[in-house]
């Protein structure tokens, strides 16, 4: 008697902003072998529209949770937009389908008929002049899903970088340097590189916050004060953790080498140099929650939606990642 296969797992692509390149972006995963299914949230006329433009050789199929499409075939959970739309063109007119795309991604994780989520970009400007209240979709991710502290961390270049604060204006973030901060932060991580990425005991490298990571207190106090602190007490509980180490040679291959990811004190002190090496192909993960979410390291390019040359290859990326995590 045969043993019947496992159902492969199936992937919630959210198309974003669809005056963006997200929508185009997302046509060309119908191509590669991917070792599960993908289902793109967006409008099929939309889709429909960009594929003519586009001139692509490429049939839609609208998605069923047990129905598996032809070969080359792209899945479609088609979400209506409520304006028209023009490459580049932004209407605030569209914001909550947007927000409907995410909604019914998150639902359908949450409740188990997706393995996880990739989002293309959206434009927070856009969203927010819709009337919505929309910081970005990490805090609307961890709000949806009722989850505690999240973290967001980059993959590419062969590094990890995380981040204790994001967001922030650079004059804020010393003060968003406290205890607690740090030390849900490290935990966030530290539990999900052991359970989404495999890492049995995830040997961590932590950024001090000043110069030199404050040359014994010379250059700020936030390293002996906060930061090493926290790393004793951490380290007490079985943790690896490195640090306060200066960020100005956190980043030299020998240091990295010596760690599984790099947790940054604040956004521009890690991304420049993973972005560097990795741009076009590095992967935004938002750790933390209780669902499984990639996406791009890119925003909506408006300049290149509906030229065909936006490069795919931070989504690919972001879908490569997202079915390593589901264990495809």
């Amino acid at each position: 008697m045969s043993t019947p296969t496992a159902p492969q797992p199936i992937l919630a692509v959210t198309s974003g902003e669809p005056a963006g390149v997200g929508p185009e972006l997302c046509l060309r995963l119908a191509r590669p072998a991917w070792p599960g299914r993908i289902v793109v949230l967006a409008d099929e006329a939309l889709l429909a529209a960009r594929i003519a433009d586009l001139g692509l050789d490429l049939a839609l199929h609208p998605y069923a949770a047990d129905v598996t499409p032809p070969e080359g075939a792209l899945e479609v959970l088609h979400v209506p937009l409520a304006k028209p739309v023009q490459p580049g063109q932004l209407d605030p007119g569209n914001a909550r389908a947007v927000l409907q795309m995410l909604d019914r991604a998150i639902d359908g994780c949450m409740r188990g008929e997706f393995a996880g989520m990739v989002t293309a970009p959206v434009h927070k400007g856009v969203i927010c002049d819709a009337g919505v209240d929309f910081s970005g979709h990490t805090e609307y991710l961890a709000e949806a899903t009722a989850a505690g502290r999240v973290v967001m961390m980059l993959v590419g270049g062969h590094m990890r970088v995380a981040l204790l604060t994001t967001h922030l204006p650079l004059s804020a973030v010393p003060g968003a340097v406290t205890a607690s901060a740090l030390a849900g932060t490290l935990q966030v991580l530290d539990h999900d590189l052991r359970t989404r990425f495999g890492l049995a005991r995830p040997r961590i490298l932590v950024a001090g916050l000043n110069p030199h990571a404050g040359e014994g207190g010379h250059m700020g106090r936030e390293e002996i004060d906060v930061i090493a602190p926290v790393l004793a007490r951490l380290r007490d509980t079985g943790m690896a953790l490195t640090g306060p180490l200066p960020a100005d040679t956190l980043f030299v291959p020998h240091t990295l080498e010596q760690g599984d990811a790099v947790l940054a004190m604040y956004h521009d002190q890690g991304l420049p140099v993973l972005k560097h090496a990795s741009f076009g192909g590095g992967v935004n993960v938002t750790l933390g929650l209780p669902i499984v979410r990639t996406s791009v390291d890119h925003g909506t390019a408006l300049d290149l939606a509906g030229t065909g040359r936006a490069d795919p290859g931070s989504l690919f990326a972001a879908v490569r990642l997202a079915f390593q995590m589901v264990g495809a």
